[in-house]
């Protein structure tokens, strides 16, 4: 059977089987709230139950809960993850090494930028070209930034814009996010492209309960003014959650001292700074129709304008004093970016949840500006016109889980992704030439996965996937990720062997850019990047639930890598991309989770990373090889929170901005890696009034990441929220 035609199979499934379920619905019982809470999706099917660890809390209704994709992912607690196997269950039951961070975690760090989140989590590198608002891109187990997948609420939102197809986090905010899932390693079997490294995925929260509004207004340095308000709650069979926020940082600014003395900047240079206006929306509403079927649709919405002045505007600036070439003075670059991302679920639990189905459609599309603003050296104002880049995304999905009690669960899927990019440039310089791309891909896929368990000492998933693409051709992929529980001991062996494939993005493949003095072209016969890795790992529980620690030892081997390549030929460079390089990544992630009282919690993570290019030994770039991070938590008395964290990230290899050896490969230089101090407070000071504070950098370390873009140093900000 072709995968378009079971797509569109399960389709007609779910609505056949929706009109019998109208057809015979009863009222909701006494019993249940209709609202979207995890004790109104359970089943009674005691073979599938997703029991909570001993002596851990357990949330009203997940103890004897059927372990099916639910509508409320966040309304778990952090040992049940819902991406591992797409499926709610036991994070121990699964050899996928992951890590779960929750909204109450977001929210007690105080941490507003979904860059900020992702720095502190074991196995990942964030790097931002600047301050909030920087182009970001995340390196997870020594892998590209491309090799990482980041889904929101299902949709894949990586980024068809850019040059390579990586996400890129500048502009998210965590409001609104409730949980978000990093698995680590390879994840193609069940998620296909660019999960070569593993997924990011995350879930916005959901609302339950009565009306609940909200104003929440913060302020600091670097000119931060934040307005955040929304509300949240449930009606009936209706519940919802919507939140607006507008985050404002102006004069931050990103350029190094010994940059700017070498360019001989002035004052007014040495204090020109970026401003990043940033405007979002996100939206999340369900109907239960009936007990077992039901309807959602998830919104987030970004508007941002990004003004920033780099060492190489800078640079600009030096050289066309010195009469080398241009004419520009007062340079920055100017950038924005309107981003929709919608998606639509029904999901409907059937033959007394035996069979759980969801279907999906999604749809992503964004619309990205660059040009350089300024003077001339006259006064006079540049007319640069702006590049564009456009992409969008059209996904339908269904897949659907079998209940197959004491012999463990089969879930099937499918997927069509419908790619679509164009970029554009009119006049961006005196010497550039016009020029416009645009191309489109279609990928259609299908999966399966068995899950089971022998005598709950041996748990395990094994799955497989076939990708068909239109440009690039077709892949299959695969995922095995067994756990042993050695009985009585609290022990927990994990282990996961798998493929994975990155496909080249559509600039990549044909991207059109002519000038007088250069050309970019893309290379049409671009394959797949591939991927074979594996991990092992061991995870120890004591002190009766209150301790666990374990550490994972990982290991990649990468071909086909896509790079960059240039040509030089009669003072005429012309660039493309090749499948030319290789990579070996391995490492250790490990971890310690403490609570050592109820109100007192210690986290810490370590990870080390050695990734070398395979076929010369070279480092690869902005790849750390140790970083630790450490987190604790305390709230003293009731409405009282403290938070504090400290981070370290060794030096790693980067291009240099300047080289007086006039040497720029990728890993000619080093930066000198980074240590940071952060602390937060928020105090509850009744039920409608709190109020927080908070010092990131508190020992002031000015440090690089990447080298060229100075991080913010020692700041603080406070406000206040508002609740109902």
């Amino acid at each position: 059977m072709r995968l378009k035609t079971l797509l569109l199979t399960g389709s007609s499934l779910l609505l056949v089987e929706t009109t019998a379920v109208w057809a015979a619905d009863a009222p909701t019982p006494a019993t249940s709230t209709g609202k979207n809470t995890v004790a109104t999706k359970a089943a009674a099917t005691p073979a599938t139950t997703v029991p909570a660890p001993q002596n851990a809390p357990v949330l009203a209704g997940v103890e004897g809960m059927q372990a099916v994709q639910a509508r409320s992912a966040q309304a778990y607690p952090d040992y049940i993850t819902v991406s591992a196997a797409r499926r709610p269950m036991r994070a121990d039951e699964i050899g996928t090494a992951m890590t779960i961070v929750t909204e109450k975690q977001i929210l007690t760090q105080q941490r507003r930028t979904l860059t900020d989140i992702l720095a502190r989590q074991p196995g990942l590198n964030v790097v931002r070209s600047g301050g909030f608002g920087g182009t970001t891109s995340i390196f997870m187990r020594g892998n590209n930034a491309n090799e990482v997948k980041v889904r929101l609420d299902g949709m894949d939102i990586n980024d068809g814009s850019s040059t390579s197809g990586a996400f890129d986090a500048a502009q998210f905010v965590t409001d609104g996010m409730g949980r978000i899932e990093i698995l680590r390693g390879p994840q193609s079997g069940l998620y296909g492209a660019d999960a070569m490294a593993g997924v990011i995925d995350i879930t916005t929260a959901q609302g339950q309960g009565r009306f609940t509004p909200f104003v929440r207004v913060e302020g600091g340095s670097y000119g931060t003014f934040n307005q955040v308000m929304g509300a949240r709650g449930s009606k009936g069979k209706f519940h919802y959650n919507v939140e607006l926020s507008h985050y404002r940082q102006d004069g931050f600014h990103e350029i190094p001292r010994y940059i700017g003395r070498y360019f001989g900047a002035d004052k007014e240079q040495r204090h020109r700074g970026d401003r990043n206006d940033n405007r979002s929306a996100n939206i999340r509403l369900g109907y239960d129709v009936t007990h077992n079927f039901d309807l959602g649709l998830t919104a987030r919405l970004i508007q941002s304008n990004l003004h920033t002045y780099s060492s190489y505007n800078m640079e600009d600036e030096y050289y066309s004093r010195l009469g080398y070439y241009g004419d520009v003075s007062s340079e920055r670059e100017h950038t924005t970016q309107n981003q929709a991302i919608v998606r639509g679920t029904a999901h409907l639990s059937s033959f007394g949840g035996r069979f759980d189905q969801v279907i999906g459609l999604g749809y992503m599309t964004g619309r990205r500006s660059w040009t350089e603003t300024g003077t001339t050296l006259e006064g006079d104002a540049l007319q640069y016109d702006p590049t564009y880049y456009r992409t969008s995304r059209i996904k339908i999905d269904w897949h659907g889980t079998v209940n197959l009690d004491k012999y463990g669960s089969l879930l099937v899927g499918a997927e069509h992704f419908h790619d679509t990019f164009n970029s554009n440039q009119g006049k961006s310089a005196p010497s550039s030439t016009p020029f416009s791309t645009s191309a489109g891909m279609d990928t259609t896929a299908g999966y399966g996965q068995y899950q089971g368990n022998w005598n709950k000492i041996l748990y395990g998933a094994a799955n497989i996937r076939y990708d068909a693409n239109s440009r690039y051709g077709n892949y299959v992929t695969w995922r095995v990720a067994p756990a042993i529980h050695i009985p009585h001991s609290g022990t927990v062996i994990k282990a996961s062997a798998g493929s994975g494939f990155h496909g080249p993005s559509l600039y990549q493949l044909f991207a059109n850019q002519i000038s007088t003095s250069y050309a970019e072209k893309g290379n049409p016969n671009l394959r797949a990047e591939r991927l074979i890795g594996y991990d092992v790992g061991v995870e120890q529980t004591l002190a009766h639930d209150k301790l666990h620690f374990g550490a994972t030892w990982y290991e990649n081997h990468v071909r086909n890598l896509i790079q960059s390549v240039s040509s030089y030929e009669n003072y005429y460079s012309t660039y493309s991309y090749n499948n030319v390089a290789r990579a070996r990544m391995y490492g250790v992630e490990a971890y310690l989770d403490w609570k050592a009282l109820d109100t007192l919690d210690f986290n810490l993570n370590y990870t080390w990373t050695h990734a070398r290019d395979a076929s010369t030994g070279q480092e690869l770039q902005r790849r750390p090889q140790h970083k630790f991070n450490f987190n604790t938590t305390w709230q003293p008395v009731d409405g009282l929170s403290l938070s504090g964290n400290i981070l370290y990230v060794s030096g790693a290899r980067d291009m240099p901005v300047i080289s007086d050896t006039y040497q720029y490969c990728s890993t000619c230089g080093k930066d000198h890696g980074y240590f940071t101090i952060d602390l937060a407070a928020s105090y509850k000071i009744n039920r409608y009034v709190t109020v927080f504070a908070r010092a990131d950098n508190l020992l002031n370390r000015q440090y690089e990441s990447p080298i060229g873009y100075l991080q913010p140093g020692r700041a603080g900000y406070g406000g206040f929220t508002l609740n109902y």
